[in-house]
């Protein structure tokens, strides 16, 4: 009788674990749902999305033909007014969402999965590997990121979005690589991953399987940090002219709107204000959503619900 009954068990784990990955998800959507910062970022960013993936749904106009009047400011026609080589700065914007949101993304998440690499892999082998790699992301800690970036972008001029992911990754993985490495040392001793050793797991089980979802709030929060990051950091970039100007990005915009003094000579302010309000605008919708994780993640930093006084009887 023992043998059917465990092979009920057997047959009854995968629907448990699917119940359970269900249920997990759940509460993590309602403890999103229920923090504010949370709702806001989260419904800023979609919509940011939505526009990137469909600005033909904003505007018809192509952002690159030069067929309107030069200069001009907001109109009934040119909602944001015009370039000084006529283009629709309102049709520029809406398209520049697109790739000015790929690049955070990408950018975000290829620092965010260095971080891992480094971060997890010195804290699980310890020993000679942690300390080489922790020379390693020290070296990277203390480099001025500015600077560097500069340079690698320069060198990488006119590859435009390549050059400018490839430099914001390779600038900006170091300091979350510390932090995973200190949560991962703070795991090693887990009765829960010494069972994994003894049954003989790999390593890349061991760090895939057992560690990294017991660090998921932590990636998150790194990677919402990480993109908040980027957004501010490429459009300054693009902004001193490095890249491929001749791409449609906010960064591009601002470099374009700076060039011919379009707030300094007064022709269209808006040319440069709505692209950097835009800027501004992504980067609150990342930063209210790694505070809200923060939030979800460490309990002391959750607010305090006092409960209402009882009316006296």
């Amino acid at each position: 009788m023992a043998a059917p009954a465990m092979e009920a068990n057997l047959s009854a784990a995968p629907a448990t674990q699917e119940g359970f990955g269900r249920a997990s998800f759940q509460r993590f959507s309602a403890a999103i749902l229920r923090n504010r910062k949370a709702t806001a970022g989260l419904l800023l960013l979609l919509f940011l999305a939505f526009v990137a993936a469909f600005p033909q749904v904003f505007t018809r106009v192509d952002p690159n033909a030069a067929i309107y009047p030069q200069a001009v400011g907001p109109s009934g026609a040119h909602w944001l007014g015009t370039t000084q080589v006529g283009q629709d700065v309102y049709a520029q914007l809406i398209w520049g969402t697109r790739l000015t949101l790929i690049i955070t993304v990408v950018a975000g998440g290829g620092a965010t999965l260095l971080s891992v690499l480094f971060g997890v892999a010195a804290a699980y082998f310890g020993g000679m590997v942690d300390r080489v790699l922790s020379v390693f992301i020290d070296i990277f800690l203390i480099i001025p990121t500015l600077p560097l970036l500069i340079i690698l972008a320069a060198y990488l001029t006119g590859a435009g979005t390549v050059a400018i992911i490839a430099a914001l990754i390779v600038t900006g993985w170091a300091f979350s690589a510390r932090q995973l490495r200190s949560q991962g040392l703070s795991l090693r001793t887990r009765d829960f991953l010494e069972a994994a050793r003894v049954r003989g797991e790999r390593s890349m089980y061991v760090i895939f399987a057992e560690i990294l979802p017991t660090m998921t709030s932590l990636l998150v929060a790194n990677f919402m940090g990480l993109a908040t990051y980027m957004v501010a950091t490429a459009a300054g970039l693009q902004f001193l002219g490095l890249g491929n100007t001749s791409e449609v990005t906010w960064g591009t915009m601002l470099y374009y709107a700076q060039n011919n003094d379009a707030i300094q000579g007064g022709s269209n302010p808006w040319w440069a204000l709505a692209p950097g309000f835009a800027v501004v605008l992504m980067g609150v919708a990342f930063a209210l959503l790694n505070y809200a994780f923060d939030e979800i993640g460490n309990p002391a930093l959750r607010a305090v619900r006092r409960p209402r006084a009882r009316r006296a009887a």
